[in-house]
């Protein structure tokens, strides 16, 4: 039988805060009273966030997966491509701390209305080149797919796992950045979707993975990877795969 919930949580560099967080979602998870499993992915870090994560090695609730660094987009899809396979819902979330676990009940308890919820980062300060290519992802998920998510590379989404499925089989390995991709292709099939204003706080440890030109570079790789990568999913059908 399906677990409930697959959370997936990328992880770089994050030694002084990881315990931290990850006790933080595990305790919010646990006062649910769901079934879950929490996919911790160590994309490569250099810091001591390896020996870190060890702590919750007796945990069977919380899979730690270390592997080399290849970036923030194939770890996330790593991950999605573990968790639908085990639970109902998939939800994917940073391990920076910017918008924390505490807001989680509200999506989840609006579920089972929707197929696809987010969390708009509320209060979010970026730098000029920053917010230019969130503005730029917007606009292109715009023209591509249609309207009918603000936020589209957010971090903290709750998606039906055979929705996502669906996508996944779509969407290069490599992709930089497959929530942009996800997104539009929501949008598009006209599934239900919801959004939820986030308080997303500033960084205040870890490291940063995409700085200065990585981030342009980037930004263009997402642009023509979003225009090719258009899947089409099966909304109509989306109400007979709930009751499956």
């Amino acid at each position: 039988m399906p677990l409930d919930l697959a959370l997936v949580m990328p992880v770089y560099n994050e030694e002084a805060c990881i315990v931290r967080v990850v006790e933080s979602w595990r305790a919010v998870l646990s006062h649910l009273g769901m079934d879950f499993r929490m996919i911790v992915l160590n994309d490569g870090s250099s810091d001591g966030t390896q020996d870190a994560l060890a702590a919750f090695a007796g945990d069977e609730r919380i899979e730690v997966i270390n592997k080399e660094n290849s970036g923030h987009g194939p770890t996330i899809l790593m991950g999605y491509y573990r968790a639908v396979e085990l639970a109902d819902w998939v939800f994917q979330c940073d391990s920076d701390d910017e918008m924390k676990a505490e807001h989680f009940p509200d999506l989840w308890e609006k579920r089972e209305t929707y197929d696809a919820l987010f969390g708009v980062r509320e209060g979010r300060r970026q730098n000029l080149a920053r917010k230019f290519i969130s503005v730029c992802s917007r606009l292109t998920v715009g023209l591509l797919f249609g309207k009918g998510v603000t936020d589209v590379n957010t971090p903290y989404r709750l998606i039906r796992a055979n929705l996502l499925k669906q996508i996944l089989a779509y969407i290069p390995y490599d992709t930089f950045a497959p929530n942009v991709v996800i997104s539009g292709t929501l949008a598009k099939a006209g599934v239900r979707i919801y959004e939820q204003p986030v308080p997303h706080e500033l960084r205040k440890t870890g490291s940063v993975s995409i700085l200065r030109w990585k981030l342009w570079r980037g930004a263009v790789k997402s642009f023509w990877q979003t225009l090719y990568c258009r899947p089409a999913i099966r909304a109509a059908g989306s109400e007979a795969d709930h009751r499956t």
